[in-house]
């Protein structure tokens, strides 16, 4: 049987390996999504120098625009090929390549509107903070990236060597709601190696952080504090060289570390999407948009089933 919307829904647990959403959640995703898509759809025909008139081309192969977000979403969850994404769905190789081309810019926008950075006139939950950390910031973002592997370059080979990861990758930056565990920022793609820290520099978060919201990051964010001034932040404290390492640091570190354990759980859910997580077959293009479309299926998940 082809995968259809209407077909798959009818099988839970299938529906949900193959999209990382229950019928029922899919049902609320494609809320948001369908306008989204739509309007990239709109804007991508009514451009400029648009050279056939409307209706021309090739028709799609899905007919229904709820089953082209079906494709991509299962695309991103399970990364096939296209020709095994066609076989899927019962379209040609071009067609399916053609869906999702046309269909992640509207997933990607439906993404960028569920991120939204914490401000610190919110409601807090009324957890007090550990004693020891009475010196860092109550609302924060806690930042941290990941690395995807890449096929090798043919030029420039080194640039995207990772010692860490001994192969060619690509990094991304992520930024996460320490309260709500919601994704809240993503960076486009950079060559593996790049420090973290200049990737912040970079993605020029820090300014886009309201009054009284700080950051939060690992070992590799220490010098962060110097980037902006106006924001506070926080990171493990370092060894003295040549001494122990102080009982106070030690108690900071511990509870610093199970302030920060947010985001990688929040990296660990993008992963479960394998378009962010297998070897990119994309040529290092792309990949900031598959991960925006991502985070908004991860962020929904985490809307629903707070309020559930």
């Amino acid at each position: 049987m082809m995968f259809r919307l209407n077909y798959l829904s009818r099988h839970p647990q299938v529906f949900r390996a193959t999209t990382g959403l229950t019928p029922a959640e899919f049902d609320v995703y494609l809320l948001t999504a369908r306008p989204a898509v739509a309007a990239v759809q709109h804007q991508r025909r009514e451009r400029p120098d648009r050279q056939r008139d409307l209706g021309a081309g090739h028709p799609y192969g899905l007919t229904d625009p709820d089953d082209r977000i079906l494709c991509t979403v299962v695309w991103l969850r399970l990364y096939p090929s296209l020709a095994v994404l066609g076989y899927f769905f019962g379209i040609s190789e071009s067609a399916a390549r053609r869906t999702v081309a046309h269909t992640l810019p509207g997933l990607e926008q439906a993404g960028l509107d569920r991120m939204r950075l914490p401000t610190a006139d919110r409601p807090r939950n009324g957890k007090a903070l550990p004693r020891i950390l009475r010196e860092t910031p109550a609302i924060a973002v806690v930042i941290d990236s990941f690395e995807q592997p890449v096929q090798r370059p043919r030029r420039r080979q080194k640039r995207y060597y990772s010692g860490k990861k001994k192969r060619h990758t690509q990094k991304i930056q992520v930024a996460v709601d320490e309260e709500s565990g919601k994704i809240c920022h993503t960076s486009e793609a950079v060559p593996g190696p790049t420090a973290d820290l200049k990737l912040l520099k970079r993605s020029k978060l820090l300014s886009r952080l309201g009054r009284g919201v700080g950051a939060f990051g690992d070992a590799a964010y220490r010098g962060m504090d110097r980037i902006l001034k106006r924001v506070r932040t926080a990171v493990p404290r370092r060894k003295p060289r040549g001494k122990e390492r102080p009982r106070q640091d030690r108690q900071f570190n511990g509870a610093l570390s199970q302030r920060r354990i947010v985001v990688e759980h929040g990296i660990g859910k993008l992963r479960r999407y394998q378009a962010v997580t297998a070897v990119d077959r994309h040529h290092r293009r792309g990949a900031g948009a598959r991960v925006r479309a991502i985070v908004g299926l991860v962020n929904l998940v985490i809307d629903l089933r707070r309020t559930a």
